[in-house]
């Protein structure tokens, strides 16, 4: 027999944070998210997918009144479609198919409820960049906003019926390790050129390099792939958000005269940091992590977005850039490793981006989706 609660008051809201925590306590490579990273996903008033969407958790608990699953499921704008797709995330289940079967049950008849037709999972309430597929291959720490399981998952979610509708890819490379030689050739050639210059990002001029990263985002990636325009104070608000945390030796810039024509933005793993934290941000957290940061090394960097306006794509002054900041940071961080965080098996054009960046692919993750009508022929997400 299992009992389902959906999540409504504090004591829920503690279990649905908790669950996950007790469940992975001997797993070395878990990290704990923080708790307030996962409650304004839940949040209607910091949530703007409330606007247009409905969203419900719910635990599950066996005869002994232990929790055994846990689930969020929800519709959003997104889903009106074609084939309307609702989502299923933050999944956590002990290793039994009986109980998760129970749980995507449950999701399955919410979301027919609400006239949707099959399921996405396990996804987030919000946008690709947090909390997104299933980890499948590479499991090591995740980085922060990734999401961590155990490798039986799969199993649960592909015998219940879900199949693959895409892949995410992350792809790693070692700081230290050789770099390419078109690389190092293409450096000393716009050397040569008085009118380049490559310029590490600074905090004490944040609005310069938010209007100069709106330009090149906006030229190089607004019609690439998913790409959406940008605009310049809201990436100035997202820069200064992420001030604390910025280091000025890992995000690059490069110049021809005084027009920004490639970036390079990086910032250091901060799950690095939190996993001492145990889930918890209050003030004594945050005294404390200001400590960790100050005397723990970190020695992962994350890669958030790269990229060249149009007329310098494939002139190598992505060489040049990644072999002048990769010289600097060697010298001046700690850092060890560069990782992209994920880029999806249909876009054929990031991934040979990525590649280009002599990485190597490290971890994936899986979306999965279960259609509601069995008889239905499956076709994964279309090549951009």
């Amino acid at each position: 027999m299992i009992i389902v609660e959906e999540v409504q008051n504090k004591k829920q809201k503690k279990d649905f944070l908790e669950f996950p925590a007790q469940l992975y306590r001997r797993d070395k490579n878990y990290i704990r998210p923080r708790n307030q990273d996962i409650e304004e996903i839940f949040d209607p008033e910091k949530n703007k997918f409330f606007t247009e969407g409905e969203c419900t958790r719910f635990l599950f608990k066996n005869k002994q009144n232990e929790t055994v699953g846990k689930v969020a499921v929800f519709v959003s704008a997104s889903c009106q479609q074609e084939q309307p797709t609702g989502g299923i995330g933050f999944f956590d289940c002990i290793n039994d198919q009986k109980t998760a079967d129970f749980i995507f049950d449950h999701c399955v008849d919410w979301l027919k409820e609400r006239g949707m037709e099959a399921m996405d999972g396990p996804i987030n309430f919000g946008e690709r960049d947090k909390f997104w597929g299933l980890l499948t291959e590479g499991f090591e720490e995740p980085l922060f906003g990734m999401n961590y399981n155990f490798p039986y998952y799969k199993a649960l979610f592909e015998n219940y019926g879900f199949k693959m509708y895409f892949e995410q890819l992350c792809f790693s490379r070692p700081i230290f390790a050789d770099v390419s030689r078109v690389f190092t050739l293409m450096h000393t050639k716009h050397s040569r050129n008085p009118a380049i210059s490559a310029r590490p990002m600074k905090k004490n001029n944040l609005p310069k390099f938010a209007k100069d990263f709106t330009d090149i985002y906006n030229q190089a990636w607004a019609c690439h792939g998913e790409g959406k325009q940008l605009e310049e104070a809201k990436v100035l608000k997202m820069f200064n958000t992420m001030k604390p945390i910025i280091n000025e030796h890992i995000s690059w810039f490069v110049y021809e005269n005084e027009k920004p024509i490639a970036m390079w933005m990086n910032l250091p793993d901060v799950n690095q940091w939190f996993k001492y934290l145990n889930g918890k941000f209050g003030i004594v957290e945050k005294l404390r992590f200001l400590w960790i940061k100050k005397f723990r090394k970190n020695e992962k960097m994350v890669g958030l977005v790269f990229g060249v306006i149009p007329e310098w794509q494939k002139k190598g002054i992505d060489g040049y850039m990644i072999w002048e900041g990769t010289q600097h940071l060697r010298k001046h961080t700690d850092f060890k490793t560069t990782e992209l965080q994920w880029i999806g098996d249909f876009n054929p054009k990031m991934i040979k981006i990525a590649e280009s960046l002599d990485t190597t692919v490290t971890r994936k993750l899986t979306t999965y989706r279960y259609l509601f009508d069995r008889t239905k022929e499956f076709e994964r997400h279309p090549i951009l």
